[in-house]
């Protein structure tokens, strides 16, 4: 199929497609002509891109993730063992994050609030 019924048929930017290409994380192959042309499984591919995104796992990882997904949508084939250490390194990384935003968030509400803003542990008043 070509780029234009992939893009139709996962509801994703024909620039993001070619953008997945640049990152590794789908491998079209080319017509004579020099058109992309695409598999079936490839729509199942760009679901499984979307949802690693979602995650919050950058494109530079989801390209290590992609090759370790079982054809049945598992995400941790027994040959790749070391990815379930990666991945739980990505989760920390956004456990961390999420607590910035909170402290950011009640620090804001407090703001809002017309109250002083509480210091975080270790950190004086702003």
């Amino acid at each position: 199929m070509r780029i234009g019924e992939l893009s139709r048929r996962t509801g994703v930017n024909e620039r993001l497609l070619r953008y997945y290409e640049e990152q590794g994380l789908l491998q079209p192959s080319r017509l004579p002509s020099g058109y992309r042309s695409y598999a079936d499984s490839d729509v199942e591919t760009v679901r499984r891109i979307r949802s690693l995104l979602t995650a919050g796992l950058s494109t530079g990882v989801i390209a290590s993730v992609l090759p370790c997904i079982t054809s049945d949508g598992g995400f941790l084939a027994p040959t790749c063992p070391q990815m379930r250490a990666d991945l739980a390194g990505e989760h920390r990384r956004i456990s961390a994050a999420i607590e910035e935003l909170q402290l950011s968030r009640e620090l804001l509400e407090a703001i809002i609030n017309g109250k002083p803003p509480v210091a975080a542990a270790g950190e004086s008043p702003r």
